[in-house]
């Protein structure tokens, strides 16, 4: 009899293993109870998750499609793939390898289905700077997202970076990957033809990573634990052939299926890609590739050694195969077939050691789990606008927030990645959305991660939903037009209802936002039990983006182009300082509410520029959101290091404090700037659209002056506004 302590041990519970013996009709063997426990944890099986995750919408204005492990959208004849997925508690017990793991796998993904991959993108959460072991983290973290990607030659082309108090003790490290395809040679991950060969390919199996996403994703951090023997590590020179090899095995139409050995390893390959086809597998242990000696058949099924992956090939086409991985020096090994019984039969040493039903895996329970608003809402929506003093310098506020490492520039990150590798860099990181060439066409790709997680904090749909419609403008700022979104969605333990309110409310305000601006969700991944000791981290569901460029013509950057253009800003600025950085950082307050949101008006201001775009109508476009409208002017001086230029800004009477209109994080509102007798066309277009439309500058000189019926708020030189916006981060990463 196994006692209690070893399947406790595996993280099940004492009702799981009396089911599993139900399912079996005996009592499991340890390889089977290994089996159960990864497939069944939250990070393989959703079982917190899923009655949500169904509603989010699968149509959009794009033709989607959902595959096994990843999703896309259709351009012409191409299959544009994308994924993003977690691997933060990875990176918080070994940041480096954690990071590097991670984009490999989401790389991974992306061409098991047929693509090759050719952009990454990552989104990144830490806590405070002043804390040393959160700046090692950081180090690490954008020491191993380097390694691996300028290694395997996928540029890192966008992304973004938050501190905040609550991701000390858990970071997030989400990572996202784009590949194209012909749209008639996507991979499936399933089995299928009765007698089929299961082949094993890529690295040999080691004990790195015995359980590390699976284990490591399913439970909070807890005081003192040392977790980093179940930490993957990674060999991005490896996964390089294992890319090439990939792509050249599908090409000869051989293929059957493929699957990446992500979490859980051979027992997820194994059990998924047979359960997706309606099928079994008898598969002969023995056979796997190892690296390390006397390992236990429970530890090769639940090894994530990294660059491996499953393929079911045609009968008979076994050797071409083969070759074809010999020759990149890759394993590729024959270990077990296809069977008509939906069985998973595993055999080590001429003994049975699993014979499982492949949907008892795959098909754990979906929980209905109890939820409630936390506590704190009705603290946080106490802010008093009348209580907070409205401060007098203007100037030194927006230098203050243009150096928090939050709004600083990240050039000390990015410029660490290659980001032109593959010559497809069309936008470089720095601006609203990174832009590719999508070879072959005469078009590109637009591609963004974001997340405002102290607006999830403060309201969790509201703050989800201005996750998807931000991420929307900067695609639309780059000249694009918004196709589909991966989600990674990142909270605390389910098991606790405040925590559980929090995700049921962003899942729903994504489908709000989603469904409103006609968005499929293809793809995505969910990451529970992000908490140490401190607490929770704030709600991060954190939207990757990809959008359509119809015409390379019609890429645009957030940078003002000449002296004496025109400075539009498109939307409606109200008198909301709730959630804002200039509430925390001048303040020291995280209160009131998200910002307001009217869907109707942010698809009606989206429409409005992306046509002015198309009709060669703008010459720049920015986005206002962190900091508000101060900061976003700033960043359209600056942020080209080539060609700063000043903007002389006379805002008009709204009635509105003054700090709330500077740094106010009003939404739907879009600074574009365009040569004078552009001014009518687009106050036309935006006239049609109903979106308010005011000139409040031009661009000229040397500094950013802003007025509000003639009277000075800011007058600073961009040589001082770079100088913070540029060092912020450097300054608090080495103080």
């Amino acid at each position: 009899m196994i006692e209690p302590k070893v399947y406790q041990g595996l993280g099940l519970t004492d009702q799981e293993y009396k089911q599993i013996e139900k399912i079996l009709g005996r009592e499991p063997s340890l390889t089977e109870l290994a089996m159960f426990s990864v497939e069944w944890s939250e990070h393989c099986g959703y079982s917190s998750s899923k009655k949500y995750l169904k509603l989010l919408p699968k149509e959009g204005k794009y033709t989607g499609f959902v595959g096994e492990d990843s999703g896309g959208i259709v351009v012409d004849d191409l299959a544009v793939v994308f994924k993003m997925e977690s691997h933060n508690h990875p990176s918080q017990v070994e940041p480096k390898q954690g990071a590097a793991t991670g984009v490999g796998g989401i790389i991974r993904d992306i061409f098991t289905a047929g693509a090759r991959p050719v952009a990454s993108l990552d989104s990144l959460r830490f806590g405070p700077l002043s804390q040393p072991y959160n700046k090692y983290l950081l180090k690490g973290v954008v020491d191993g997202i380097q390694f691996y990607g300028n290694c395997l030659g996928v540029p890192t082309v966008g992304g973004e970076i938050y501190f905040d108090e609550s991701y000390s003790g858990n970071c997030l490290v989400n990572a996202m990957n784009i590949g194209v395809t012909d749209k008639n040679k996507l991979a499936r991950a399933q089995a299928g033809g009765i007698g089929n060969p299961i082949m094993y390919v890529g690295a040999s199996t080691g004990r790195d990573g015995i359980g590390g996403c699976s284990v490591l994703a399913s439970a909070e951090f807890s005081e003192g634990e040392e977790k980093r023997p179940t930490v993957q590590i990674g060999d991005p020179f490896m996964e390089k052939c294992l890319i090439e090899a990939t792509l050249e095995t599908l090409d000869t139409g051989y293929v059957i299926g493929i699957k990446d050995m992500g979490a859980a390893g051979l027992t997820c390959s194994i059990s998924e890609m047979a359960f997706a086809g309606g099928v079994g597998m008898d598969v002969v242990l023995d056979k796997v590739p190892l690296r390390e000696k006397g390992m236990k058949p429970w530890e090769i099924m639940m090894s994530e050694s990294q660059e491996r992956m499953l393929v079911c090939v045609e009968k008979g086409k076994e050797a071409e195969i083969k070759k074809i991985f010999d020759k990149w020096e890759l394993n590729a090994v024959v270990i077990g077939h296809v069977t008509e019984k939906k069985n998973i039969f595993i055999k080590y040493q001429g003994e049975i050691i699993a014979d499982i039903p492949a949907d008892s895996l795959t098909c754990g329970k979906i929980f209905d789990l109890p939820f409630e608003e936390p506590e704190y809402i009705k603290e946080t929506r106490k802010l008093n606008l009348k209580k907070i003093k409205e401060e007098g310098d203007y100037d030194q506020i927006l230098l203050e927030l243009l150096a928090a490492p939050s709004l600083a520039s990240k050039h000390w990150v990015y410029e660490q990645y290659d980001h032109m590798v593959q010559t497809n860099t069309m936008v470089l990181p720095g601006s609203d959305a990174a832009v590719i060439r999508l070879k072959g066409t005469d078009k590109a790709l637009a591609a963004t991660t974001d997340c405002n997680s102290r607006y999830c904090y403060l309201n969790p749909f509201l703050g989800s939903q201005i996750s998807v419609a931000e991420a929307a403008r900067n695609i639309v700022c780059s000249g694009g037009e918004p196709a589909a979104v991966t989600d990674c969605l990142n909270f605390g333990n389910p098991n606790k209802p405040d925590r559980y309110w929090q995700f049921k409310n962003c899942i729903e305000g994504i489908i709000g936002s989603c469904k409103a601006l006609s968005l499929p969700v293809i793809s995505g991944n969910v990451s529970f039990y992000n908490e140490s000791p401190a607490g929770a981290i704030n709600p991060t569901p954190t939207i990757g983006m990809v959008g359509v460029i119809h015409d390379r013509s019609h890429v645009t950057t957030q940078t003002f182009k000449d002296q004496g253009d025109v400075i539009i800003l498109l939307g409606e600025t109200k008198e909301e300082l709730g959630g804002s950085e200039y509430l925390k950082k001048v303040h020291g307050k995280v209160a009131g509410d998200a910002p307001e949101l009217d869907l109707d008006l942010e698809q009606r201001v989206q429409k409005t520029v992306l046509k002015a775009i198309q009709q060669g109508l703008v010459k720049s476009a920015h986005d206002c959101s962190e900091g508000g409208l101060a900061v976003a002017l700033a960043e359209t001086c600056i942020s080209d290091r080539e060609n700063f230029l000043g903007a002389e800004i006379d805002l008009p009477d709204i009635s509105c404090r003054k700090d709330a209109y500077l740094f106010g994080e009003t939404q739907s509102r879009i600074i574009v700037s365009c040569s004078e007798d552009k001014i009518e066309p687009i106050k036309n277009i935006a006239g049609k659209n109903n979106v308010p439309c005011a000139v409040i500058g031009k661009v000229t000189g040397d500094r950013l002056k802003i007025s509000l019926e003639k009277e000075k708020l800011i007058d600073l030189s961009l040589s001082e506004i770079h100088e913070q916006w540029y060092t912020g981060l450097e300054t608090a990463l080495n103080s």
